[in-house]
Formats: C-alpha cells, structure tokens, sequence
C-alpha cells in the first residue's frame, strides 16, 4: 500500500541549503518518491528567538514504509545529516518533522500525528499552502489556506527562489 507522507525539513545551522538539499536526497533515497516539494522559505526562529532563521521546505512523499518506521528513518537522517539534539526549539542542523501521514490520526510516545502545533506555525503553514493548499486538516477539518488565514503568528515568512542549477529541484 503507497501512503502519502507530508513532511517539514528546518534548518538554521551551517550551509543550510545544502543540508535541505541531502535531507530531500535522503528521503528520495530512504523513503519514496517526492510527489511535491514546496520553495523554500525563510524566517526567524519560533519559539527560542535567541539563534539563526531557519529555512523551511515541504515535501510530500509517497512511501510504503509505516508510520511507526517512518519517525525511526527520519530521526536517522536527522543524525546522519548531523543533528544534536540538546534543548527543545534549539537550533539545529537540520530538523524532520512528519505533519500529515495519510488522513491519519496517530498518538504514539514518539509521533504525534497530525502534528500537534502546524496550524499555529506560519514557517509550517506557507510552504504547506504552496503545494496542499485545499488539504483537509483530519483533526480541525479545516483546509491548510484557511488554517494559514486563520493563524495569528506574527513572524515574517519569506519565500525565497529556488536555486535553478540544484539538482533536487
């Protein structure tokens, strides 16, 4: 069975496009096909203010691997790209956060799915506009533009061209 994976890859340390760019090589490598990739965006950090903006992007990926697999995969990649993990919102070489898997709900120790704060995330919600913007959220039953309308964030998202002679896009 294919399932239809949403995910968001941050970055704000180090040569940032480049680690975006060997996240989506991962992924293309280690869970499926990329159906859609959104451009990559811009802001300041969320959360923990004091640390470098982050890039985000959002792909979709079409993938046979479980949900429960899935979250293990990524937090591979995660440390194989470099991650550190010491505080919550730190900055971060690269971070994998699966939104949406399927239409699925999923409360697990270690992956909640949808993911628990998307719509209240503009970093999220710009790149996910991009490429699903009538997705309906299966928790608050709202599309994602109408979650991006409705979300008060007050940071700045900027989208930024994508660079034409990177081979993943």
């Amino acid at each position: 069975m294919t399932n239809s994976v949403v995910i968001l890859l941050g970055a704000n340390l180090g040569d940032k496009f480049s680690t975006m760019a060997n996240a989506v090589e991962e992924l293309k490598n280690s869970v499926g096909e990329i159906s859609k990739i959104s451009s990559i965006y811009e802001t300041d950090a969320w959360g923990k203010e004091d640390q470098p903006s982050y890039l985000n992007q959002v792909v979709e990926v079409q993938t046979g691997i479980s949900a429960d697999d899935l979250i293990h995969i990524t937090q591979d990649i995660e440390n194989k790209l470099g991650r550190v993990r010491k505080e919550k919102w730190g900055a971060r070489i690269i971070d994998i956060d699966i939104l949406f898997y399927n239409h699925d709900i999923i409360d697990l120790e270690n992956l909640k799915v949808p993911h628990p704060w998307l719509q209240e995330r503009r970093f999220t919600l710009e790149p996910l506009t991009e490429i699903l913007h009538n997705y309906i959220h299966p928790v608050l039953n709202l599309s994602i533009r109408d979650l991006l309308l409705q979300c008060d964030d007050p940071l700045e998202v900027k989208k930024l061209v994508k660079e034409t002679n990177h081979p993943t896009y």
